[in-house]
C-alpha cells in the first residue's frame, strides 16, 4: 500500500479546511473527550468574551494558548472539558443599543423604558456568536460551543445572588461613598481595576491661579500678607473644579518663599524649588522670606468664585473653607508646590478635608453637568466649561499662567469618554483589609511568566482598594439588596436565591433582570414598612469573576461536581486581566473559599500593529485575522504567535511578513522533510512499522542521532508543557525541524537515492518514519492541522484515526542511553 502522494506546492489554508471537515465528520473533538471518560480530569476555566464584536488578534493569542494546553493534557490521558462562555451584560452591550436607538443619556433610556431597553440588549447581545464560532474553529481551537454558559441566563444570575449573599453574611459587602472614577456619558462609577484598560494620551489645560490672602497664619508675623497684594499661587489641570474650590494645600516640609514680582509689584507665595519654572531671570523677583509649609497652616484667602462663599465659617463658628492645609502628598514635581482642593473631586483632597466640618460641594448632576449652584455654567458639561472659566479668571486678574500638558488620562473602557473623579455612593466588596488572604491565595498559583506572581499581580493585590461593584445602569444582574422605604428605618436585607425572594415576597421570578425584580416588594419585618430593591446592578466583572460557581448553577445544582472541579487547573488570558478577570476571580474565591480559583495561569502580552501602535480599525494598520488565516493558514499564524515574546507577557508587533517567515523557515522545511520521506518511500514501495529498533540499536550513527534528538524533543517539550512554559516548549520543536531537515536528511540523501534496498536504506526509512510520526504527536497541540495531515498519511492500520486521539509520546530513556 502506498502513501498518499504529497505535493511540494501545498496550499496550507485549503488543506486545513479539509482537516476541519475530517474532524467535524468524524467527531474527533468529541471522541478526544469521550475516550477519556472515567480518567482523571484536568479542569479548565474559559473567561467569557463579549459577543458584541468580532474576534480580533487580541483574542487569537489566548485562544491559541487555551487550545494548546487542553490538547496536551488530553493526550496525556486526562479528560478535559472545554466550555465556552459569553459575557452578556454591561456597558459594551448598552453602548451598542444606545447608538442603535440614537440616545446618549440615562434619562433618554428611562424615557424609552427600561424594559424595552433591556429587551433590545438581550436581542443583540449574542449578535456575533456564529462568527465567533466559525473563526475560533477555523483557527484550530477545540472548544465546546454547544454547552456554553451565558451570564444573562437565570441560573447563572441566581448563583451571582448566592455569591452576594455569602459575602453579605461575612460582612464583606457594604455601602459607602468614596472618590471614584465616573463616566459622565454612561452615568456610572467604574472600579479602579477597570482603569488600566482605558488610559489615553490627552491634552489638558495647565493653569496657575492666584488666591488673594485675607488672613496671615499664626506662625508667621507678616502684617503685609493681608495688604491685598499678596497671593498664594496654585496650579491645576482641571479648571472646571475651581468653582468648587474649598481649600489650598502645601507640603509640610517643603520650603516656600514669599517673593516680590518686580513686573506686577505683587507678592506671591510658592515653593522655592518651582521658582525657575516661573522666572527665567532671577533678577525679576526678590525673595522676602522662606518658610516651611507647616508654617502657613490656617492662612485664609478670598474665594475665587462666589458660589460657596458662605462656607468660610462652619455652623459652629469655627474656621471653614478657603484656608491653607497641609498634606504629605503635595510635591514640587510640577506646578507651584501648592494644590487647590476640591474635596468632592479628588481622593487626596477628600482626605485632607475629612473631619474639618466643611461639606464637600459637588455642583454637578449624574451626567456631570453643572447644577444651578454654579449659576453661570448651569446645564453644561463641566469639562466643556474649562475655556470659559479660564477666560473669566483672566478678566478678573486671577490667571497668572496658562499652559497645556500632555498626559495619560483615564477614559471609559467602553464608550471612550474621559472619566471624572467624583465623590459617589456605591456598594463595595471589602478588599483593602484582605490583602494577606489575597496574597496567600496568590502564593498558591503558578504563573507563566513567573515574574507576574510577585510583580504586576502581587503588587496590585498588595495595594488593592475596596472594589466598587455597583453600577447605576440597566442591563445587568440586579444587586439583590432590598431596603425599607421608611426613612426612620431603612433596614436592608440581601437575598441569596429566587426561592428566598419568594419566601419573603410571595413571588418567584423566572427572570431576575431589573425590569422584573424591581416590581417585587418585601414587607419589612423591622417596622412593617415596604422594602424595594436598590436601583443598582452588578459590575459585569463581578459576574465573570463568579463564573466558576455560576456556570454550574452552584450551590443550587451540581454541588458535588463543582467541588470536584474547583479550583481550575488552568486558565489563560492577556496581561490586562491581571487587573481584570484574574483579579476578580481571586478576590471572590479567596473571600468565599479561602483559596485561589485557579492553580496555573499563562499570561500573554498584547499584539500590536507592525508600527508598534495599538491595532485600530480606523487606522487600518493590521490585516484582518480571518484574512490572515485564509492567506497563510492557522498553523502558521499560531506558530508565529507562540514562537514570540507574546507568550512571555511581552508585546508583539504583528506583521504579515512575520507569518511569511514562519512559513518559509519552519512550516515549509517541515513539509519538505515529510514530502521527502513520502516521495522516496513510495518510489521504493516501503512502509516502515516504527518497531524495527524496538530490540536493536540502529547501525548508522546518523539514524541513532536522529532517534536520540527525537527522544530529546519528547523530553524537552513535555518538561516545558508540564511547567506551562510555551516558549520553552516551542523552541525545541522549531530546532528539531531544522536538525531533521538540514542535518539528518541533507546528510542521508544518498542513502535514500541508491537503487538497492539494503538494510542501511531500510533503517534510514525506519528512523525518519519514527521521527516524523513522533514529531506529529509532539507538535500536535501547537500546529494541529499539518500534524494531522502527516499522521493520516503515516499511520498504520492499528493506529488511532487521528493524531489528537493518541497518548502523548513518553520519553524513552533506554533509547537515548543506548544511542549514547
Amino acid at each position: 500500500m502506498e502513501y498518499k502522494p504529497v505535493s511540494p506546492k501545498v496550499d496550507f489554508p485549503h488543506q486545513e479546511e479539509e482537516i476541519l471537515e475530517f474532524w467535524n465528520k468524524n467527531d474527533i473533538f468529541k471522541k478526544s473527550i469521550s475516550q477519556r471518560e472515567g480518567a482523571d480530569e484536568f479542569v479548565f476555566y474559559d473567561g467569557p468574551p463579549f459577543a458584541t464584536g468580532l474576534p480580533h488578534f487580541g483574542h487569537f493569542i489566548p485562544s491559541t494558548i487555551k487550545d494548546i494546553i487542553p490538547r496536551y493534557q488530553t493526550m496525556k490521558g486526562k479528560k478535559v472539558d472545554r466550555r465556552f462562555g459569553w459575557d452578556c451584560h454591561g456597558l459594551p452591550v448598552e453602548n451598542l443599543i444606545e447608538k442603535e436607538l440614537g440616545i446618549n443619556s440615562k434619562h433618554e433610556i428611562e424615557a424609552y423604558g427600561v424594559a424595552n431597553f433591556n429587551d433590545k440588549c438581550r436581542d443583540s447581545v449574542l449578535k456575533y456568536t456564529s462568527e465567533w464560532r466559525q473563526t475560533i474553529t477555523r483557527m484550530g481551537r477545540w472548544v465546546d460551543f454547544d454547552h456554553d454558559y451565558k451570564t444573562m441566563n437565570p441560573e447563572y444570575m441566581e448563583s451571582i445572588w448566592w455569591v452576594a449573599k455569602s459575602l453579605w453574611d461575612k460582612g464583606m459587602i457594604y455601602e459607602g461613598k468614596y472618590i471614584l472614577p465616573y463616566c459622565p456619558r454612561c452615568s456610572t462609577v467604574l472600579s479602579t481595576h477597570e482603569l488600566a484598560q482605558g488610559y489615553k494620551e490627552k491634552q489638558d489645560p495647565a493653569i496657575t491661579i492666584r488666591f488673594k490672602i485675607t488672613r496671615a497664619p499664626s506662625k508667621i508675623n507678616d502684617s503685609d500678607m493681608v495688604n491685598g497684594k499678596t497671593y498664594f499661587l496654585a496650579w491645576t489641570t482641571t479648571p472646571w473644579t475651581l468653582p468648587s474650590n474649598e481649600g489650598l494645600c502645601m507640603g509640610p516640609d517643603i520650603d516656600y518663599v514669599k517673593i516680590l514680582d518686580k513686573e506686577s509689584n505683587d507678592y506671591y507665595i510658592l515653593a522655592k524649588a518651582r521658582l525657575s519654572s516661573y522666572y527665567k531671570d532671577e533678577n525679576s523677583y526678590t525673595i522676602i522670606y522662606e518658610k516651611k509649609g507647616v508654617d502657613f497652616i490656617g492662612a485664609k484667602y478670598e474665594p475665587l468664585f462666589p458660589y460657596f462663599s458662605n462656607l468660610a465659617i462652619n455652623e459652629d463658628g469655627s474656621d471653614g473653607a478657603f484656608r491653607m492645609f497641609n498634606a504629605d502628598y503635595v510635591s514640587t514635581e510640577d506646578g507651584t508646590g501648592i494644590v487647590h482642593i476640591a474635596p468632592a473631586f479628588g481622593e487626596e483632597d477628600s482626605k485632607v478635608m475629612k473631619d474639618t466640618g466643611i461639606p464637600a460641594v459637588e455642583p454637578m448632576d449624574a451626567e456631570c453637568k453643572f447644577t444651578k449652584d454654579v449659576s453661570d455654567y448651569v446645564g453644561r458639561f463641566v469639562k466643556d466649561c474649562d475655556k470659559d472659566i479660564m477666560d473669566r479668571l483672566k478678566r478678573e486678574g486671577k490667571l497668572v499662567k496658562r499652559d497645556t500638558v500632555m498626559h495619560q488620562y483615564p477614559h471609559c473602557w467602553r464608550c471612550g469618554s474621559p472619566l471624572i473623579y467624583r465623590g459617589i455612593g456605591s456598594w463595595f466588596v471589602k478588599v483593602a483589609d484582605q490583602h494577606e488572604n489575597l496574597l496567600n491565595s496568590n502564593s498558591q498559583i503558578k504563573w507563566q511568566p513567573s515574574h507576574i506572581k510577585e510583580g504586576r499581580f502581587g503588587k496590585w493585590l498588595a495595594g488593592a482598594r475596596d472594589w466598587a461593584v455597583s453600577r447605576n445602569r440597566y442591563w445587568g444582574n440586579p444587586i439583590p439588596i432590598w431596603r425599607c422605604d421608611n426613612p426612620d428605618c431603612k433596614d436592608t436585607i440581601c437575598i441569596g436565591s429566587r426561592q428566598e425572594l419568594k419566601d419573603l415576597s410571595g413571588i418567584y421570578p423566572e427572570d431576575i433582570h431589573k425590569q422584573f425584580v424591581d416590581k417585587i416588594t418585601i414587607p419589612c419585618k423591622k417596622c412593617g414598612g415596604t422594602m424595594h430593591r436598590i436601583s443598582e446592578v452588578f459590575d459585569c466583572w463581578f459576574e465573570s469573576g463568579s463564573m466558576p460557581y455560576a456556570q454550574n448553577h452552584y450551590p443550587f445544582e451540581n454541588k458535588e461536581y463543582f467541588e470536584k472541579h474547583f479550583p481550575a487547573d488552568f486558565i489563560s488570558e492577556g496581561l490586562d486581566q491581571t487587573r481584570g478577570w484574574f483579579y476578580t476571580l481571586t478576590v471572590l474565591s479567596s473571600h468565599l473559599f479561602g483559596k485561589p480559583a485557579f492553580k496555573n495561569c499563562i499570561v500573554n502580552g498584547l499584539v500590536l500593529a507592525s508600527d508598534g501602535r495599538k491595532m485600530s480599525k480606523s487606522l487600518k494598520n493590521y490585516t484582518d485575522p480571518v484574512e490572515a488565516i485564509n492567506k497563510f493558514g492557522a498553523d502558521a499564524l499560531r506558530l508565529f504567535l507562540i514562537h514570540s515574546a507574546v507568550v512571555k507577557a511581552d508585546d508583539l508587533r504583528y506583521s504579515d511578513d512575520g507569518v511569511r517567515d514562519v512559513i518559509k523557515n519552519i512550516i515549509l522545511p517541515l513539509w519538505n522533510s515529510y514530502s521527502f520521506y513520502i516521495t522516496y518511500a513510495n518510489i521504493d514501495k516501503v512502509q516502515p512499522t516504527g518497531h524495527l529498533f524496538d530490540n536493536k540499536a540502529p547501525s548508522n550513527l546518523l539514524d541513532a542521532w536522529l532517534l536520540s534528538i527525537t527522544q530529546q524533543l519528547v523530553k524537552n517539550v513535555t518538561d516545558a508543557l508540564e511547567d506551562y512554559d510555551l516558549s520553552g516548549a516551542v523552541d525545541p520543536i522549531v530546532n528539531f525541524i531544522d536538525e531533521m531537515n538540514n542535518w539528518y536528511i541533507r546528510r542521508s540523501r544518498r542513502r535514500f537515492w541508491k537503487s538497492e534496498n539494503d538494510s542501511d536504506k531500510t533503517e534510514a526509512y525506519e528512523a525518519l518514519y519514527i521521527a516524523l510520526k513522533t514529531f506529529s504527536q509532539v507538535a500536535a497541540p501547537f500546529i494541529p492541522f499539518i500534524t494531522e495531515e502527516m499522521w493520516l498519511n503515516l499511520k498504520n492500520a492499528d493506529d488511532k484515526e487521528s493524531v489528537h486521539l493518541n497518548d502523548y509520546p513518553e520519553y524513552n530513556v533506554s533509547w537515548r542511553d543506548e544511542q549514547l
